[in-house]
């Protein structure tokens, strides 16, 4: 991931800002508790952590992401927002990690994984380790394009496929499995004829 990302994060935020559609949606449905707390699982860049700490300015914010080329910028970019004393960023897989040592709580209240679970093997172990620690979960990541024209969706994947990018087709009953095995609802969600599939257990 760092080799990837070593050129990348310098332009990452000007280029998926066309194409990740859905993130500020995931951001104002977040509505964290007075005094809450938001992890963000894959943070990248930092820009939806920068953009949920402005949007629930009472909240603390915490950042896990595998890659320390990608926390760099995250790093730059939530200094320069002046917001470096409410994000905490730490290094950690998805997959695997503990929440307590990287971030000094047990649990959150809110986390979200935005186009980050079509770029993780175990995705569905990134989704449970998240219901584990948190009140809520709420997910945004490529769909299916079921209502777009086929010859957009098979170019869409194709290029995907050159960033490693794999769009999950069984997501949403992965949620819905995953939410049964904790007691937990699962809202899934279709967007932009497809394009983007969302989910949200708790």
């Amino acid at each position: 991931m760092d080799a990837m990302y070593r050129t990348q994060r310098h332009i990452y935020d000007l280029t998926r800002k066309y194409y990740l559609l859905g993130r500020d949606r995931l951001i104002r449905e977040l509505a964290p508790p007075p005094d809450g707390t938001i992890l963000e699982i894959g943070c990248g860049t930092g820009r939806n952590l920068i953009a949920a700490a402005r949007a629930w300015p009472r909240a603390r914010l915490y950042g896990l992401d595998i890659s320390n080329e990608m926390l760099a910028t995250a790093r730059n970019n939530v200094a320069r927002a002046g917001l470096a004393d409410r994000i905490r960023l730490a290094q950690a897989d998805a997959a695997d990690f503990d929440l307590l040592a990287l971030c000094g709580c047990q649990r959150v209240d809110r986390a979200f994984l935005s186009y980050t679970l079509s770029m993780i093997p175990p995705w569905q172990a990134a989704i449970a380790n998240a219901v584990a620690i948190a009140d809520r979960v709420h997910i945004v990541d490529f769909g299916q394009q079921e209502r777009l024209p086929a010859v957009f969706r098979k170019g869409l994947l194709a290029w995907l496929r050159r960033f490693h990018v794999t769009p999950r087709a069984n997501l949403h009953a992965e949620a819905k499995t995953i939410a049964a095995q904790w007691n937990l609802t699962a809202e899934t969600a279709s967007h932009y004829r497809g394009y983007a599939w969302s989910a949200v257990l708790g």
